[in-house]
Parts: C-alpha cells; sequence; structure tokens
C-alpha cells in the first residue's frame, strides 16, 4: 500500500493542522492547516486503498510520510479510512439498471455533465439552451438561456458544483448559478465557435478551447479574460487542467498537444508524435502522465515532467475518438469508431479486454468516480 501527499513540508515550518476531511473520489483524506497565519490544504492520495487493506499498517506508514499527522490525530485517520473502505466495498456487486428517460430538449444534445455527488446534471443542446435535473426525481431545475448559437460544451465547477459554464457556437461562454439559474458573466474574446470548456480544480478559473485555434483563460470573479494561449495552428477540440491546476492541456487537429503553465500562460512544451488530428487530452491523477487520444488510431502517454512518449496504444481498427484515465490513474479506456471500446493497463500497456457490442462508433467513455466505465453510442 502507498500514499502521496500533495503537499511539502520543510523542518522548521510552523504548522497547526485544523482538521481533517474525507474525499470519497479519489479515495483520500484531506488535511486542513495552518502557517504562519494562513490556512492552507494538502491531500494524503490512498490510490490503492482496498476493503482488504490493513488500516494499522496504513495509518503508521501515513504518520512516518507525513508531520502533521500526530500520535494524538492516529485513530481519527484510522476512523476515516474505514470509512472509505465502507464506501468502496458499496461496488461490489453493484448492478447498473435504466432508470429514468428524459425527453430533455426539443433538438438534440450535444454533452452532458454531472456534479460531483451525481445529485444533478446538465444537458447542452442544439437548441441553444443549457437545461439543469434532479438525477432522483428528473426534475428540470432550471433552464438556461442567452445563447444565440448551438450550446456544445457544458462543465460544473467540481468538487463544488455551485456554478456551471457553458461553451457556444455563437463564440461565447457564459458562467452561471446552480442554485438560481441566473447569469453571472459572458466571456466574450474568441473569434469562432467555443467546443471546449474546463474549471481548474479551485474553481478560480474557467478555460475555453474554440475553433479559432486558442485557449482562453477567463477569472471567474471579475469575468475578465486572464490569458489568451496561442501557437496551435488548427482548432483547439479539447483541454484539461492537472490536479493542483498549475498546468492546462490543450489538443489540436494539427496533430499536436501542447502544455502550458497556468500561472504564467507560457508554453511549457509541445507534444509531438500523432499523425493525425488529436481527440483528447488529459492528465492522470498523480500528473504523472499524460494521455493522448487521435483519429490516428493510437493512444500516447507521455512523462508529464518532460513531454517524452513512454508508450504507444494500438489495436482499434478506426479512429480514437475518446480517452480516459480510471480514478487511480491504472486503467486506460478508449473508444473508438471501429464501434468498441478497449480497456488497457497503464503499467504494461497491454490491452485487458475489448467492449464489443454497440453497432455504431462510440464517440465518449467518460470513467465516473465509482470506476465503472461507461460508453455513449452516436449512432
Amino acid at each position: 500500500m502507498t500514499t502521496k501527499s500533495v503537499g511539502r513540508w520543510f523542518p522548521g515550518e510552523r504548522m497547526k493542522l485544523k482538521g481533517l476531511l474525507l474525499r470519497y473520489y479519489p479515495p483520500g483524506i484531506m488535511l486542513e492547516y495552518e502557517e504562519s497565519g494562513q490556512l492552507k490544504t494538502k491531500s494524503i492520495d490512498l490510490l490503492d486503498l482496498r476493503t482488504s487493506t490493513d488500516v494499522n499498517a496504513l495509518v503508521q506508514e501515513i504518520q512516518k510520510a507525513e508531520p502533521l499527522i500526530t500520535a494524538s490525530r492516529a485513530n481519527q485517520v484510522k476512523l476515516l479510512i474505514q470509512r472509505l473502505q465502507n464506501k468502496l466495498g458499496q461496488y461490489s456487486n453493484h448492478k447498473f439498471y435504466l432508470f429514468k428517460v428524459l425527453r430533455a430538449h426539443i433538438l438534440p444534445l450535444t454533452n452532458v455533465a454531472l456534479n460531483k455527488s451525481g445529485s444533478c446534471f446538465i444537458t447542452g443542446s442544439y437548441d441553444r439552451t443549457c437545461k439543469l435535473w434532479d438525477t432522483a426525481s428528473g426534475e428540470e431545475l432550471h433552464t438556461l438561456e442567452g445563447h444565440r448559437n448551438v450550446v456544445y460544451a457544458v462543465a460544473f465547477n467540481n468538487p463544488y458544483g455551485d456554478k456551471i459554464a457553458t461553451g457556444s457556437f455563437d463564440k461565447t461562454c457564459k458562467l452561471w448559478s446552480v442554485e438560481t439559474g441566473n447569469c453571472y458573466h459572458t466571456f466574450r474574446g474568441h473569434t469562432a465557435e467555443i467546443v471546449c470548456l474546463s474549471f481548474n480544480p479551485q474553481s478560480t478559473l474557467v478555460a475555453t478551447g474554440s475553433m479559432d485555434t486558442t485557449a482562453k483563460l477567463w477569472d471567474i470573479q471579475n469575468g475578465e479574460e486572464v490569458f489568451t494561449l496561442t501557437g496551435h495552428s488548427a482548432e483547439i477540440i479539447s483541454l484539461s487542467f492537472n490536479t493542483s491546476g498549475n498546468r492546462i492541456i490543450t489538443g489540436s487537429f494539427d496533430h499536436t498537444v501542447t502544455v502550458w503553465d497556468a500561472d504564467t500562460g507560457r508554453k511549457v512544451y509541445t507534444l509531438i508524435g500523432h499523425c493525425a488530428e488529436i481527440s483528447s487530452a488529459l492528465f492522470n491523477w498523480d500528473c504523472s502522465l499524460i494521455l493522448t487520444g487521435s483519429m490516428d488510431r493510437t493512444c500516447m502517454l507521455w512523462d508529464a515532467t518532460d513531454g517524452k512518449c513512454v508508450a504507444t496504444l494500438t489495436g482499434h481498427g478506426d479512429e480514437i475518438l475518446d480517452s480516459c484515465f480510471d480514478y487511480t490513474g491504472k486503467l486506460i479506456a478508449t473508444a473508438s469508431a471501429d464501434g468498441t471500446a478497449r480497456v488497457f493497463s497503464a503499467a504494461t500497456r497491454k490491452c485487458i479486454t475489448k467492449l464489443e457490442g454497440h453497432v455504431g462508433e462510440i464517440s465518449k467513455i467518460p470513467c465516473d468516480d465509482a470506476w465503472h466505465v461507461g460508453a455513449l453510442r452516436t449512432h
């Protein structure tokens, strides 16, 4: 069992632990501590936690690695880990069934996104609106109106889930309140359709990618543009932040993926290796690897430290339309126009299983927080 503490500690620093918070997915414990009068947070990642893990041994390992966890806190940490194990056990025999069908929009859907807990979700549509739904009841909570063209990209500011961003073919992005459905800001500046967007984990920025070959970072509080990321020679169709929010990656139809410093807007490096358009690009949870999917029928794994390619995943007979890591970063799922999905081991880079049954292309293969892989058939 291995643990990872996200954050740095130096001998001599005056740090006082204020509280411990539980994070179910990915499993971990968040530390709230005071340093030099400022309240800060860092996490202890428990990505290898299992229901069979020896909790006492794990707590001892955590104490050795994290000075903030003193003997007086050991029992509290033990109880939190046991709660995590109980949660993991709930999914050992989970069954899926058709729960509800919602006739959401008068025109086809373009995208869907869940909040962190799954209690509500949003849908974007060609009808120029975004709708917010209660997951359990299927009740429509809000209709977000104001875009003048297709609403193509949608996202919650997870893990908080109190804001929604929508990107449209009308070249704007809008920021909305989940509680009221009111629009906080309209971000204007792109000269072509917005096709992807993402919040940073701190929910201070939203990034938008556009057919105009640029990505932009926007300040959520004041609604102003922070940076424009330029350098791609074709449309940007994928972007995502790393876990700490200090890096952002953009995937483009120019066959490349670029890693940017989110604090300065400067390019860190460009990943060159695919021979066709990029379809997806994202970090694994601990930000050690980057996964890219391409129309060239392959996925590539890259070392996030230096940008070097460490593996190429092959096997699909047609374009890869989406790819993702599971919540631990140990498994990789791919979706293809060949009508199949595949699951690979991130360690061995070998295909573990091939998912067959769809009669048309699989355009999305998101891995949710409960480890299960879901596929969206478009035809």
